[in-house]
């Protein structure tokens, strides 16, 4: 007979006699603060007082919504067909890219690493990257290898120019085995550029890499290409083939990480799921223009293909929201001379419908919100149309340009008078935003729940990385139908806090 296994809970398990024992052991051993002291300091990061000394740091850094360059590099590399992303650096670091996208995908990561340590530190890290592109040819037969750097091989100043074409001398990999690269120093910029710059790189890389085939080149010329941008959300790439599709629209997305980052449980496990061909890429400069969904986080690559590809280039802004959405299949539309087709519209209209049914419920709220440049400006524009006020938004991997242009769209709408834009700040600053100018709820990471728990306000989790809930990166949040997954997540949240809050005569079952 089958029998139930108790599966006990963080919040069940420690509260169990042991634990609780062992808690006690452990306070005493550290002789903590007493409660009162916690309580009186815990007030005082309450006040004004501490926001002005906390915005007024600037040698300390505490939990930055942005994550290190070659993270994002890695991402770059998944979304081409079986390519190895490569990472010359500590195994620690590399650690650290996968389990923070196992965590957020739930799914492995297929990634390696030169495995550096103290030698490679002080005599160079060339050794490791030789063996190393050896044996990860050599177990994993992967097309291609996508190599990034972490911090100790760009303090050093490792040349991997150099050392990938030693490796090749040497026979370690055959010359024409194809090996892009990118520099991704995790002291400088976030996650953002290192996909940037690992986008560039294999895309130039590739477009040398055409072969004969006149057929593949008169059915790239027929075709568009669309670059996703740093994505989290599958959800969003398989939505914007849908969109292409239901355009009837050719098309090749240019970093297809989609399948690789949500893969069947079919029994079989195979290394590489799906990716864009490289064959398709190495034809890509053909195709009729290229759409960036993302504006910052393809920068270097946009420049390269204005500079050599020699066909319409637009990027941006991400499809959030109506406004954004209409705007992309303008321009889809402009580009291939196809309509938007009358489903499309009847979508379109479907979500204004719903927009229209929660507008009672969401009109005034105030929100404060976290996250990378692409995705903020997404969420503000959203906001604005919902009739939602932007208050605090804080871009930890903004510049000026991202402020300038926030500012503008905020002063587009009265919604957005009163709103407030924080680059280069963190979530800590954030955390000192909401316990002096309170808002009604926060959009952002798994990482600002501590912020939101603190202020007494929920969370929407939207962005990257979210540990905490699962399957949101299934779902997509651009186009129509993304605007109204994040309307519902955005609508049903008020109306929990409107149950919860309500005096009994007020708990109603209509809303």
């Amino acid at each position: 007979m089958a029998k139930n296994v108790e599966i006990k809970d963080h919040n069940t398990l420690f509260q169990s006699e042991e634990y609780m024992k062992s808690a006690e052991k452990k306070m005493e051993f550290e002789a903590p603060c007493s409660l009162e002291e916690v309580e009186d300091t815990a007030a005082y990061l309450k006040t004004e007082e501490y926001k002005e000394k906390n915005f007024a740091r600037e040698a300390l850094t505490i939990n930055p919504a942005k994550a290190c360059q070659p993270l994002g590099a890695v991402l770059a590399a998944l979304g081409f067909e079986k390519t190895l992303p490569f990472v010359h650096g500590s195994q620690g670091c590399v650690a650290y890219f996968r389990s923070h996208f196992a965590r957020h995908f739930k799914e492995p990561v297929p990634t390696v690493s030169t495995s550096m340590t103290e030698d490679a530190a002080v005599f160079g890290g060339l050794r490791n990257l030789i063996e190393g592109l050896e044996n990860a040819v050599s177990l994993y037969k992967p097309d291609m290898v996508a190599v990034s750097t972490t911090c100790m091989a760009e303090v050093i100043g490792d040349d991997l120019q150099a050392f990938i074409e030693t490796a090749r001398n040497e026979g370690a990999i055959s010359k024409s085995f194809p090996v892009p690269f990118a520099n991704t120093p995790s002291f400088v910029g976030s996650h953002i550029v290192g996909y940037d710059s690992m986008m560039k790189s294999i895309l130039s890389y590739l477009n040398g890499r055409e072969g004969d085939g006149e057929k593949m080149a008169a059915e790239a010329a027929e075709k568009i290409n669309v670059i996703p941008g740093f994505e989290p959300y599958t959800g969003n790439i398989r939505e914007a083939k849908r969109i292409l599709d239901l355009m009837d629209v050719r098309y090749t997305i240019l970093g297809d990480h989609s399948d690789m980052l949500d893969s069947p449980a079919n029994g079989e496990y195979r290394t590489y799921y799906g990716g864009t061909k490289l064959s398709d890429a190495a034809y890509a400069s053909r195709g009729k223009g290229t759409i960036a969904l993302q504006k910052y986080s393809t920068r270097k690559t946009a420049k390269y293909i204005e500079e050599n590809w020699g066909h319409p280039f637009i990027a941006g802004p991400i499809p959030i929201g109506i406004r954004n959405t209409d705007a992309l299949l303008m321009r889809i539309s402009e580009l291939t001379g196809k309509p938007i087709p009358q489903s499309l519209k009847d979508e379109r209209g479907r979500v204004v419908d719903a927009m229209t049914d929660s507008h009672p419920y969401l009109q005034g709220k105030r929100v404060a919100m976290a996250g990378d440049p692409d995705l903020l400006l997404g969420l503000i524009s959203l906001s604005l149309e919902l009739g939602i006020e932007p208050v605090h938004i804080l871009c930890t991997n903004g510049d000026k340009e991202f402020e300038e242009e926030a500012q503008r769209l905020l002063a587009e709408s009265p919604y957005g008078l009163d709103g407030k834009v924080y680059v280069g700040k963190d979530l800590w600053h954030l955390r000192s935003l909401l316990l002096t100018d309170p808002v009604d709820f926060a959009i952002g990471s798994t990482f600002l729940k501590f912020a939101a728990k603190d202020a007494n306000i929920p969370l929407v989790r939207v962005g990257f990385p979210i540990f905490d809930r699962h399957h949101m990166h299934r779902y997509p949040i651009i186009g129509y139908q993304g605007t109204l997954n994040l309307l519902s997540l955005m609508v049903n949240m008020v109306l929990e806090r409107l149950d919860e809050e309500a005096p009994g005569h007020s708990f109603d079952v209509v809303r």
